[in-house]
């Protein structure tokens, strides 16, 4: 008999071969990606905008917008200059972001629970769930990022591109960070990619599982409760630490070429890391400018985990019930 939806997702961390989870977590994170990608390129345009306090508000120049633009004014200027496809700018390595970043991610949240429980026993100590949660979160969150950081960063930078190419493919911009910014180039905002993703997944897998026992008897027409946990997981967690994104967003842009992205001509050179771009981007623009492109990130973020956790836990039912029959 199949395990029930109250039971399913507090034991899945405790259920299937390393194989499956690692299966299930890339076909989540694949099918997620593809769903919010055009939201995504409207979160990194927004949040790549400048708006110095001490410049007056003007539009009178079409070239460098001094009043940052809303959402339907970005997506309506993506639509018309760059067609439907400027939606999906930056989705190979996006994809590759997201498959590989799902695979590892779960996997870790896995064997981190593992380990805690092995030490348990050994300890003879209990560990509470919501401690346990967010220590596995936070491990599986470091290690994702930091293993997918370089395709992130490729993702921003295809995202940020206007009219105007800057790379003419992903070989292309491969050679280019390479031989224009060395190794060190694809890992530009890492200490803040890090410092935001550790409290973001430790705060999103404590939330999301304490929330689904709760949600389990909320019926929806796709699933059961799996969604809205992951969805007010997801909203709780991201509000928490948006600004070090939009940190990261501006540190990955830097370098060489950063004139040449939509936005980056008006935008300064951040040189003192991240609690000094943190410090610049308050000083220039204000603590609204921390926190520009939040709407849209939230909204891309519920669907974003709703689809991730239930495609997720539906593939590695899936999985494991491809190998019961087998």
């Amino acid at each position: 008999m199949p395990p029930t939806s109250q039971t399913t997702s507090t034991d899945n961390k405790h259920k299937g071969t390393r194989t499956q989870v690692v299966a299930a977590g890339a076909l989540a994170g694949l099918f997620s990606r593809f769903v919010i990608a055009p939201l995504d390129v409207l979160k990194i345009r927004l949040q790549l905008q400048y708006h110095s306090l001490s410049e007056p508000l003007s539009t009178t120049n079409h070239h460098a917008i001094k009043r940052p633009a809303g959402v339907r004014q970005v997506a309506w200027e993506i639509l018309r200059h760059e067609g439907i496809t400027g939606f999906w700018k930056g989705n190979i390595p996006a994809e590759g972001l997201y498959l590989s970043y799902g695979a590892v991610q779960f996997l870790a949240y896995r064997s981190c629970n593992q380990a805690i429980e092995e030490l348990e026993k050994k300890a003879k100590v209990r560990v509470p769930g919501a401690a346990k949660s967010f220590v596995a979160g936070a491990a599986a969150g470091t290690a994702a990022t930091t293993v997918t950081y370089p395709l992130d960063l490729l993702r921003t930078r295809f995202a940020a591109q206007g009219t105007e190419k800057v790379y003419e493919g992903l070989l292309a911009s491969i050679r280019d960070i390479s031989r224009h910014e060395g190794p060190a180039g694809f890992f530009r905002g890492l200490s803040a990619g890090v410092g935001q993703i550790v409290p973001y997944m430790g705060l999103f897998f404590a939330f999301y599982e304490g929330l689904k026992p709760p949600m389990a008897n909320v019926q929806l027409p796709f699933g059961s409760g799996d969604a809205v946990a992951g969805i007010m997981a997801s909203v709780f967690s991201k509000s928490a630490v948006f600004p070090l994104d939009t940190v990261r967003k501006r540190l990955q842009v830097q370098g060489p070429n950063r004139a040449r992205y939509a936005g980056g001509a008006r935008m300064p050179e951040y040189r003192r890391g991240v609690s000094g771009t943190l410090s610049m981007i308050v000083q220039r623009e204000g603590w609204k400018g921390l926190y520009r492109g939040l709407g849209v990130s939230l909204v891309k973020a519920a669907p974003a985990s709703a689809v991730t956790m239930w495609s997720y836990e539906r593939a590695l039912h899936m999985l494991q019930g491809l190998n019961g029959r087998s």
